[in-house]
C-alpha cells in the first residue's frame, strides 16, 4: 500500500506510531481503567440495585427496627448518640469493603490466569505496574460513586448529623482500599485458585465486619479480642468515619493514627501488587 493512499509518509507515520506509544507510556493506567470501567458496565443493573438495596435494607432494619429496641433500653438521661447515627458510618465503611474485596480478588486472578488479558494488554506500552494503577482507579472510582450513594440515603434516614460528614465518603473509599490493595499483591501472586480466596473471605472479611466495632463499641468485646480491631482497617475507618459523622470523641492523636494507618496500607499494598504484577508479566 503506498503512502499516498495511506496519508502519511514513512517519517510522519513514525513519528507518529512513536508519539502514540508515549502516550500509551505516560497514560497506561488511564487506559487500562478505562477497560475496567467498561467490563464494569457488563454488570451495571447488578451495580445499581446494590447500591441501592444495601443502604436501604440495612439502614431501616439495623438503623430504624434494631435501633427501637436498642434506643429504647439506654434510658432518658444517656448522652450516647442513637443507634442509627451510631452504626450508619461503619454500614457505609462495610460496604466499601465489600465492594473492594470483590474488586481486588476475582477479577485480578481473571485478568492473570483465567481470561490472561493482563498479559494482552502488557503486550502494548503498557507496564504491570500501569495495570494495577489502572485497576486502582477504577475500583476507587466505583467506590466514591457507591459510598456517595450510600451518604445520600444515610442523610435521607437522618443518620448523619455532623457538619463534616461528607467525609466519611472518603473514609469509606480508603478503607475498602487499604484491605482491598492488600487482597490485590496476595491475588497478584496467586498461581493457582484453590480456594484461598474464599477462606479469606469467609474465615477473614466477615470476621472483620464483627470485631471491629461495626455493630457495638469494641470496648464491649472481652479484652483478649481487643486486638483484632486494632489490626483492623475496619476498624480505623470506622472509628473514624463515627468522628467525622456525629463528633465521637476520641484524642486527635488518635485519629491522626487512623489515617495514617489507612494510608500506609493502601499505599504498601499498591506497591507489593506493582511489583508482583511487573515480575509476573517479565516486564
Amino acid at each position: 500500500m503506498s503512502t499516498a493512499t495511506v496519508g502519511y509518509t514513512n517519517d510522519e507515520a513514525k513519528a507518529k506510531a512513536m508519539a502514540l506509544g508515549a502516550k500509551m507510556r505516560r497514560m497506561g493506567g488511564w487506559y487500562v481503567a478505562e477497560h475496567r470501567l467498561r467490563g464494569m458496565l457488563a454488570y451495571l443493573q447488578t451495580m445499581i440495585a446494590t447500591s441501592i438495596g444495601t443502604p436501604v435494607l440495612y439502614l431501616y432494619a439495623l438503623g430504624v427496627g434494631l435501633a427501637t429496641l436498642i434506643d429504647a433500653n439506654i434510658g432518658e438521661g444517656a448522652s450516647a448518640v442513637p443507634y442509627l447515627v451510631f452504626v450508619a458510618p461503619a454500614l457505609l465503611c462495610s460496604a466499601a469493603l465489600t465492594t473492594a474485596t470483590e474488586e481486588f480478588t476475582y477479577p485480578i486472578l481473571l485478568g492473570f490466569k483465567w481470561n490472561p488479558i493482563f498479559f494482552a494488554i502488557n503486550s502494548a506500552p503498557i507496564s504491570g505496574g500501569q495495570i494495577i494503577n489502572g485497576v486502582f482507579y477504577a475500583v476507587t472510582i466505583r467506590l466514591i460513586g457507591q459510598s456517595i450513594v450510600y451518604y445520600l440515603f444515610m442523610i435521607a434516614f437522618g443518620a448523619i448529623p455532623g457538619l463534616w460528614g461528607w467525609l466519611t465518603i472518603l473514609t469509606a473509599t480508603v478503607t475498602g482500599m487499604a484491605i482491598g490493595t492488600i487482597l490485590m499483591a496476595y491475588t497478584a501472586s496467586m498461581k493457582e485458585d484453590r480456594g484461598q480466596l474464599a477462606y479469606i473471605m469467609r474465615f477473614g472479611i466477615i470476621p472483620l465486619t464483627l470485631f471491629s466495632g461495626t455493630f457495638f463499641p469494641l470496648d464491649t468485646l472481652p479484652a483478649f479480642l481487643h486486638w483484632i480491631g486494632w489490626i483492623s482497617p475496619l476498624w480505623h475507618g470506622v472509628e473514624l468515619s463515627r468522628v467525622l459523622a456525629y463528633g465521637y470523641e476520641e484524642p486527635g492523636s488518635l485519629t491522626a493514627v487512623h489515617i495514617a494507618y489507612l494510608l500506609a496500607l493502601t499505599i504498601i499494598g499498591v506497591v507489593i501488587a506493582r511489583r508482583v504484577s511487573a515480575r509476573r508479566l517479565n516486564k
